[in-house]
């Protein structure tokens, strides 16, 4: 049986790599559970970027497994999300950056009329489709305890105190504004503001 194969996503903006640091943590994490890799990767000295992308942001998609299978870049284009529908599934289990996005894809088809969905388990708020979420309550930007995926953005803004994490239910959004979504390519400050009062059943 053919082992997984693993992605790591990485914000490559006007000639420069972002994060590679959190990356590496998560990337060498996952070689080890997942692979039983002894040795550590550094992408620094694993990636170069292609001639004539200097200037813009683009979004350089790693694929590995014992090795790395391929590296793509293309152009970054952000999508515009301002309305999450809830979705409930207790049996969902992402907590590698697995190639294989089935069964968020699935999640995903659900979203209705929203823009995209934000992941019910076991009674808490975890994660969208493709992004940690953070919620403002007047003072704080917390994040769940309980994401599917423990993304490398997330890992920042909590190292840096920017966020704090939070035990957050479905019936606790009543105590937040507003959301927004973090991931690798998501610039924080400048996300767009998503209103709590559009993230619903």
């Amino acid at each position: 049986m053919n082992s997984p194969l693993f992605i790591e996503t990485i914000r490559f903006a006007d000639g420069q790599w972002s994060n590679l640091a959190f990356h590496n943590a998560r990337l060498n994490h996952t070689r080890r559970a997942c692979l039983g890799a002894a040795d550590k990767w550094d992408l620094s000295r694993l990636l170069s970027a292609p001639q004539g992308i200097s200037e813009g942001i683009y979004k350089c998609r790693v694929t590995y497994g014992e090795a790395i299978e391929k590296v793509e870049f293309e152009r970054y284009q952000p999508r515009l999300v301002t309305s999450l529908r809830l979705v409930e599934e207790d049996a969902v289990v992402y907590d590698f950056k697995f190639q294989n996005r089935t069964v968020l894809n699935r999640l995903f088809e659900k979203k209705g009329n929203a823009d995209d969905v934000l992941i019910i388990k076991e009674g808490f708020i975890t994660d969208t489709s493709y992004a940690n979420a953070v919620f403002w309550n007047g003072r704080d930007w917390l994040t769940p305890h309980t994401p599917l995926l423990k993304g490398t953005r997330r890992a920042q803004l909590l190292q840096e105190g920017l966020i704090k994490e939070q035990e957050i239910r479905a019936q606790d959004l009543i105590k937040y504004t507003h959301a927004r979504l973090i991931n690798a390519m998501l610039d924080f400050e400048t996300t767009p503001l998503i209103d709590v009062q559009q993230i619903g059943f």
